[in-house]
């Protein structure tokens, strides 16, 4: 029933539909599901193009089986603030970590960027995503580890000389520009190959064709995040010229 957990006959209709290139949403709405269901089951269970039902329905009895010891606070939800339903803000949170996933972050590392995400502060410590996720903070720290990398946080000390991991307005610009940077260096690569194997080869025009294509991205990248960041981030006051527009 809607809420509780799928059965093997839902599953089977998740795999039809997929089979039928329906969206997720479509499937959820014949099943009377909520579509961020749908997508976490396809997207923990091998994703669209692997999906199987008879493995996904043995893969989460498993991880049922493996959860049935763990302590009963763990169902419980986080208090919120500002009259918030902590359940809703569960919900979104897994449905957030699901979305961040697909775009090819790992679990643990999703699981992260949602909880600080959804903190009114957009910040948290070790100790406090350790909580609140309940993991090791070793754990935390490879995942943070990989967040720094990709400019997507950045850290900063307190007050009391702890570190502090920080998402704002500007690190999706810095992920952007670290993804740039990136895609130039692979153009750079590209291109060092050209040469190695020889102008006018197969081999060449295609690292050739790949450098073109991947220097245009970098490009187009850059040009955009500086203008979304001067655009979406300029200052009330500094956008004002005096004059009144239509």
């Amino acid at each position: 029933m809607p809420g509780g957990r799928l059965t093997q006959t839902e599953r089977q209709h998740i795999a039809s539909g997929l089979a039928d290139g329906l969206a997720y949403a479509e499937i959820a709405r014949r099943l009377g599901r909520p579509t961020s269901t749908v997508t976490r089951e396809v997207l923990r269970n091998g994703g669209p193009l692997s999906y199987r039902a008879d493995l996904a329905h043995r893969a989460t009895e498993r991880r049922a089986h493996r959860r049935r010891p763990a302590s009963p606070r763990a169902a419980q939800p986080v208090p919120q603030p500002h009259g918030r339903d902590a359940e809703a803000v569960r919900a979104y949170e897994e449905t957030l970590t699901t979305v961040f996933m697909a775009s090819g972050l790992p679990r643990m590392t999703a699981r992260v960027t949602a909880c600080l995400y959804t903190t009114d502060s957009g910040s948290l410590t070790a100790a406090e995503l350790a909580a609140r996720l309940e993991v090791s903070p070793a754990t935390v720290s490879k995942a943070i580890g990989f967040l720094e990398e990709q400019g997507l946080v950045r850290r900063e000390r307190n007050e009391r000389r702890r570190e502090r991991y920080i998402v704002d307005d500007d690190v999706w610009y810095q992920s952007m520009m670290a993804s740039a940077r990136a895609l130039t260096q692979v153009v750079t690569t590209a291109r060092q190959g050209v040469t190695i194997l020889g102008s006018g080869t197969p081999a060449a025009a295609r690292l050739e064709n790949a450098a073109r294509f991947l220097d245009f991205v970098s490009e187009s990248t850059t040009r955009a995040a500086e203008q979304a960041r001067e655009i979406l981030h300029m200052k009330p006051e500094a956008a004002s010229d005096g004059t009144t527009r239509g």
